[in-house]
């Protein structure tokens, strides 16, 4: 009695907590619950106390859950913490808790197999793990299911098994024994259960734990074996049904090698062709589980065997067109997706001219496909007949329609490359036509009868598009003639005007069909529908790309039609007419780009200004910003060829909007949209027009300058990492005064960026440090003598590694780059280059540079490792990882040694017992031999291995983290 009230005393904190963290309590005293509950998972105090809540009838089930699922924990990253002798004991311990939960509940079993199959793997003196467990639940009631997904679990465990802390060899000796020794055993004995009983025969556990085994168990065994048979009578039960369909999918990705596995598929192929009529079964009980599950028996047996079926036709086309006929018949279009893969993979055999024979005999079934995506392509018909709501006010169905249709119109492709495009696009025109012959004389604007019928082949042409040659001249030429008399029905519009977007390059090569087209499309800017609106400021970009010289000639025209529509547009439609209005204006003689310029953009400016002086809040500072991308498209797009010498029209219109622009930057320091497009505006005119913006550089220097001290937005540094990259040391026309000014611009934005860092810390300025130091590592790449050599490079250095207490991915990516980049100079030969100088000789890196590198390292590689250290232990995303053991190693590849003993250091700084015993000396041990033989690259692994595994067993920071957090940045100048 004294026993079980000290066990209930032991584990009634733990219930306690666990308690507040399903109640309502307020959200600090449930903080403090859970980090009670984190300490307990990790004490040493859990290996007892969750075995008493397991084993207690008065604990609740979540309860038994978290004990269950703390103990598989305790099993991956803690048993280092019990001597060997209680590995037994514990063995012993968790069969008897398999044995109590046996018939369930399941998470709480599937917990304790996990912990099994966890202390199997570490517990390598356990030889009879399978006999043993088989035994012990062998008369328990569900111990057939214990079984099964202890069986289930082991070999996912095994393969998971680099979670646990054991060497490669070791765990590779370690699942020879386990799995592959006992994978004929396991066979035998999945065969026997299967026989055992008909509720065995059906129970899907049975099927879940052959394909997990399936990784050990070659599939010609089991194909040879009554399992096969066992499988097929499977599909015949809806308990069954989903896990035996994972099974013989499984089952086909191990015959991807068709010659080494013809005999399996030859034993198969029969028996899946067979399952055909349920098909049709599936299609007429409207059964959408059924459907799912046989479109995967057939499109992932093509996925499987696809070679095949490209070697022999004949052999195989029962397997297509039940795939086809899956397609015809999933009418709620719920199983049809599945497909996608395989006609794909198809595809890409039969356009190889050594299928060609294949692809001529397929190709009746290609056609056919073509025939049920497109009426798989129309919206439904309403039963009430309201076209304004066709999904019943279901918005999520609808967004899903929506991206079906376009990875319905990817199928569309791989039909036109397998029969030709002609074929496939006369298709969609004898549909066209086909409407138009029957319904065309009672469609009206408002009311249009079977619109779908006719939508829908407009949707494949505009899918297809992509395909079409802009020399075809067989079904376009009578296709768009069709399209521009489409009437004004909203879908129907929209679906016009997109297919006519599509087919622009063609229209370039075929300038008698432009005039209809612009005019159709420019009549959609009046639709009511705003779709349509959106619709046609796409087409109109795409024709503006696309058809620039045959429209330059018609600019006044397109000046008043663009002043027209633009403020009835979204942003986002304002763009793209831009976008369309700027490659006209591009072509334009030399002699008229700066007028034209000018006649575009001066109205839009004029709306900037307007705008700004009532630019109160967010809405109209948004509106500004929106306007200003119009200007940065025309700079972006406007880009003449002009000789060195000669002076740039297009620089002339910047050189009058520069002030402007700077006014209104200095005006909204705190509005991040405006800030943004003014600086990327001014990045463009730099990137478009280069050498030509030499004169205005000293005015947009100081622009930037003044801008980043004002606002402390990244945007500036960004614009300024423009002028770094065109006016760089070396650069083509660029001369040396103007070089060494660019330079001392750089610097000038490093004190200020220095300073705010200073003030600030790096959690409160993420996007100002990721600009930064994209800005510095180009600094470093086209001035690499100055900036390593500078007085500011240490602080800038430094800047970095406090850049390193960040959790966000660009600016620790940033920041990492721009240090692995410092670093990279340390070298005889620079990383910038393979080409020979202008004297003809190969590049070499000045030796004040390798010293300067050097010398950086060791006034700041002991924090440098420790924060590196610390972050891929600790802090850094996945994503971070190979850049971060790229910076050991070149610390490792300068300074051996001296980098061992900062890796030494930083581990004695980390939170007592978070270390396994002989942890640290194993690591030093190891990266001592290797510096020995000099080997830095299996340093790396060594310290990648470490970090990750210490990671594993500390997911969160343990207490004592204190002395390892990022110091505050300082700069004094």
């Amino acid at each position: 009695m004294a026993s079980s009230q000290q066990a209930s005393e032991a584990f009634t904190p733990v219930l306690s907590a666990l308690s507040t963290m399903q109640s309502n309590s307020s959200r600090p005293q449930k903080v403090q619950a859970h980090e009670y509950l984190e300490k307990f998972q990790k004490s040493s105090e859990a290996w007892n106390i969750t075995h008493k809540i397991l084993q207690s009838t008065g604990a609740t089930v979540e309860a038994k859950l978290f004990a269950a699922t703390t103990l598989k924990g305790k099993i991956i990253y803690d048993l280092d913490q019990l001597p060997n002798e209680a590995l037994a004991p514990l063995r012993d311990s968790l069969i008897s808790l398999l044995q109590l939960y046996s018939d369930g509940p399941r998470p709480i079993r599937t917990q304790i197999c996990v912990c099994l199959a966890s202390l199997a793997i570490q517990y390598t003196s356990w030889k009879d793990v399978l006999p043993m467990i088989g035994n012990a639940v062998q008369g328990s009631k569900g111990g057939g299911d214990a079984l099964l997904e202890f069986l289930r679990i082991l070999p996912e465990e095994v393969t998971e098994g680099r979670k646990i802390n054991m060497t490669e060899e070791e765990l590779s000796n370690r699942s020879q024994e386990l799995l592959e020794q006992n994978s004929t055993q396991v066979l035998n004995l999945l065969i026997s259960y299967a026989q055992s009983s008909s509720d065995a025969a059906v129970n899907p556990r049975l099927f879940d734990c052959i394909s997990s085994w399936l990784r050990e168990i070659p599939a010609a065994d089991v194909v040879n074996s009554p399992l096969l048979d066992t499988m097929i009578a499977a599909l015949g039960n809806d308990t069954s049904f989903e896990m035996a369909v994972d099974c013989m999918c499984n089952i086909y990705r191990d015959t991807r090698d068709v010659d080494e596995t013809m005999g399996v598929i030859q034993t198969l192929y029969p028996k899946i062709i067979a399952l055909r009529p349920k098909i049709l079964e599936a299609a007429e009980t409207e059964d959408t589980d059924l459907m799912k599950g046989v479109t995967r028996l057939f499109a992932e047996a093509g996925e499987a065997w696809v070679v095949l079926i490209a070697r022999l036709p004949g052999n195989f086309r029962s397997l297509v067109e039940a795939v086809l006929e899956c397609c015809m018949r999933d009418n709620d279009r719920d199983a049809i997706s599945l497909t996608f893969i395989f006609w794909y993979e198809l595809k890409q055999y039969l356009t190889l001219d050594k299928y060609a024979d294949a692809r001529t005999s397929l190709a009746d079934l290609f056609s056919q496909l073509v025939d049920i995506m497109i009426k798989h392509l129309e919206f439904p018909t309403p039963d009430n007949g309201d076209n304004a709501d066709l999904f019943d006010g279901d918005r999520e169905q609808e967004e899903k329609f929506r991206e079906f249709r376009h990875a319905m119109g990817d199928v569309l492709k791989d039909c036109c490359e397998v029969i030709g495009i002609t074929e496939c696009l006369s298709k969609a025109y004898n549909l066209i036509q086909g409407w138009a012959q029957r319904y065309a004389s009672q469609a009206t604007d408002e009311k249009v009868p079977h619109w779908q019928q006719l939508e829908a082949p407009l949707f494949s042409l505009r899918a297809m598009g992509r395909m079409v040659d802009p020399e075809e001249s067989t079904v376009l030429p009578r296709v768009v003639p069709l399209i521009v008399t489409i009437p004004e029905h909203e879908k129907l519009k929209f679906q016009a005007i997109m297919a006519l977007g599509r087919y622009t390059e063609w229209t370039s090569q075929h300038p008698e069909t432009l005039e209809a087209q612009l005019n159709y499309v420019i009549s959609g800017f009046n639709h009511k529908s705003q779709e349509v609106v959106q619709a046609a400021a796409l087409a109109f970009k795409f024709l503006g790309t696309d058809c620039h010289r045959l429209l330059g000639g018609h600019i006044v025209q397109l000046h008043q039609f663009y002043e027209g529509v633009l403020d009835k547009l979204k942003p986002t439609s304002q763009e793209e007419v831009t976008e369309g209005v700027a490659a006209i204006v591009a072509v334009q003689p030399m002699e008229k780009i700066y007028e034209s310029l000018k006649m575009f953009c001066d109205p839009v400016m004029r709306r900037i200004m307007s705008l700004a002086q009532n630019a109160m809040d967010d809405v109209t500072q948004k509106a500004v910003a929106d306007y200003l991308q119009l200007i940065t498209i025309f700079v972006q797009l406007v880009s003449p060829y002009v000789a060195p010498s000669d002076p740039n029209p297009a620089v002339k219109y910047c050189q009058e909007i520069l002030p402007p622009l700077a006014m209104i930057a200095t005006n909204f320091p705190k509005s991040s949209p405006i800030l943004e497009r003014v600086c990327r505006s001014w990045r463009y005119m730099v990137i478009s027009y280069r050498i030509a913006m030499a004169p205005l550089l000293p005015t947009l220097a100081q622009n930037l300058a003044h801008g980043f001290q004002a606002s402390r937005q990244g945007c500036f540094l960004w614009a300024t990492d423009a002028i770094i990259r065109e006016f760089s040391e070396g650069a083509e026309y660029v001369d040396h005064n103007t070089s060494e000014a660019v330079y001392q611009f750089y610097e000038q934005q490093v004190v200020a960026f220095l300073r705010i860092l200073n003030e600030l810390s790096p959690d409160e300025l993420p996007d100002v440090i990721e600009d930064f130091f994209r800005l510095a590592t180009d600094a470093v790449r086209f001035y690499p003598s100055k900036t390593v050599c500078s007085s500011l490079a240490t602080p800038t250095f430094e800047a970095a590694i406090s850049a390193l207490s960040l959790q966000q991915i660009d600016p620790l990516i940033a920041a990492l780059h721009f240090i692995r980049d410092i670093l990279s100079f340390a070298g005889e030969k620079p990383p910038i280059s393979e080409f020979n100088g202008s004297d003809g000789k190969p590049l070499s890196n000045p030796p004040e540079v390798q010293t300067a590198v050097k010398q950086l390292l060791v006034s700041l590689g002991p924090l440098l490792v420790q924060r590196i250290l610390t972050g891929m232990m600790f802090s850094f995303p996945e994503e971070c990882f190979p850049d971060a053991s790229a910076i050991l190693l070149a610390s490792f590849g300068l300074m051996p040694l001296q980098s061992a003993e900062w890796v030494q250091s930083t581990l004695q700084l980390l939170p007592t017992g978070s270390l396994k015993a002989g942890e640290s000396n194993r690591l030093m041990k190891g990266i001592s031999e290797k510096i020995q033989k000099g080997e830095m690259r299996k340093v790396r692994v060594l310290l990648q291995d470490f970090t990750n595994a210490y990671r594993r067993r500390n997911v969160a920071p343990r207490e004592g983290l204190g002395r390892l957090e990022a110091m505050r940045f300082r700069f004094s100048g």
